[in-house]
């Protein structure tokens, strides 16, 4: 059974939001646009695949399909052109057929079989790219195969004392990290698209994540990464974090969108689960003083897990992003408005917020809370809560849902 968990705000009532984007975005929402219910099949060509080639694809003995809805799933990434079209168009060029390995040497046979035949392999994860790199070219006239790494999606080893994990590519992030951390462990990635990309591709993409300030990008954590190529199977041959001559085998497989080959099986830096976890914010009255903040912060080499400045427009959206709330709750945001308006005189046209997240023991997060909290005071910084700071590190996510 797959399951499927959503961001924290992903089913949530928003109440105040119609309204902030009626008169944001001067859009009309009497006058909506219907998404069509279905695929419209016959508006797709069949697969472009003859009869012997087929033939072979079934005597790979690897899970195919050749139906409309599986090509088109993944014949597009998570642009605002390929929503568009999914939901008032056609995509004029889909996989002929998609094909689901188990583990690396599914991968072999696909990849050998391809080779041999002149047959084109796009390789699928998440789905949530927005490079293109999923999308077949219109003008390519030979067989397409869309291999789709979803079942490759086991850790296969976990090693504690040097603290590395070896997982197939096809994990989705929330699964790793929740996998992780029954063990004890987490990676610290968490690129805005977790919910839903797979651990390939972050390597395939060169992602970055909102922790990347403590835990690094993935070109900070990948130890080792194993791909299929045409030419065979391609990785460095031992597992150290760095070798001192030759170029960096890692570096020009991250960012190469698959087109270098499929990448199979990645190691990965991990971490003990931080001892404590813990959100915050702060108010500027203005753009430039928040700034100024943020450049004496950096000085200072604090980095909490997280830190981000957002400006006014952005302030206001995380404001009209809040849930139902309770009688009790309303009054008390009342309270903190007044406070900051009328007794501290920030102007609510101008105003700014800074979010944390804080992970690492208790006395550390204190430290370092402390110390960004009396920087901010000296550029007029209002400490704005822990709940604020939940919601604007949540903002980056809600971004994919607001579409």
């Amino acid at each position: 059974m797959l399951l499927i968990f959503r961001y924290p705000i992903g089913d949530l009532r928003l109440p105040h939001l119609v309204k902030w984007v009626t008169d944001t975005l001067d859009i009309d929402i009497s006058k909506s646009m219907h998404a069509k219910s279905y695929i419209e099949e016959d508006k797709y060509a069949k697969p472009n695949i003859i009869l012997d080639i087929f033939k072979k694809i079934i005597s790979l003995k690897i899970s195919y399909s050749t139906k409309v809805i599986d090509r088109v799933v993944r014949a597009h990434g998570q642009t605002l052109h390929d929503i568009y079209l999914l939901r008032t168009g056609v995509i004029k060029r889909i996989p002929d057929v998609v094909l689901w390995p188990k583990c690396h040497d599914d991968v072999v046979k696909i990849v050998g079989f391809a080779n041999e035949f002149n047959i084109v392999v796009i390789p699928f994860g998440g789905g949530t790219a927005v490079s293109g790199a999923t999308e077949c070219p219109v003008e390519e006239n030979r067989p397409i195969i869309s291999l789709d790494t979803s079942q490759m999606n086991k850790i296969l080893w976990l090693d504690r004392e040097n603290l590395v994990a070896c997982c197939e590519s096809g994990i989705i992030g929330q699964d790793l990290e929740r996998e992780l951390g029954k063990f004890g462990f987490t990676t610290g990635h968490e690129p805005d698209s977790y919910e839903f990309s797979s651990l390939g591709g972050w390597v395939a993409t060169r992602a970055s994540g909102m922790k990347k300030n403590i835990y690094g990008n993935i070109e900070d954590l990948l130890v080792h990464v194993k791909v299929v190529t045409p030419k065979g199977v391609l990785e460095k041959n031992c597992q150290v974090p760095r070798l001192s001559c030759g170029p960096d085998f890692n570096h020009i497989i991250m960012g190469s969108e698959g087109s270098l080959g499929v990448i199979t099986e990645v190691a990965i830096k991990i971490r003990p689960l931080p001892q404590c976890r813990k959100y915050g914010s702060i108010v500027f009255p203005n753009f430039e003083m928040g700034v100024k903040c943020m450049r004496e912060i950096a000085k200072h080499k604090l980095q909490p897990a997280s830190i981000r400045f957002m400006d006014n427009d952005q302030f206001k959206l995380g404001l009209i992003l809040k849930p139902e709330q309770s009688y009790f709750e309303y009054i008390v945001d009342e309270l903190k408005k007044l406070y900051v308006t009328r007794i501290q005189g920030f102007d609510s046209e101008q105003m700014c917020v800074m979010t944390l997240l804080f992970e690492s023991d208790e006395k550390s997060v204190k430290n370092n809370e402390d110390r960004i909290y009396k920087i901010a005071a000296n550029f007029g910084g209002i400490p704005a809560g822990v709940k604020n700071g939940e919601r604007g590190y949540m903002l980056t996510f809600v971004i994919a849902y607001l579409r």
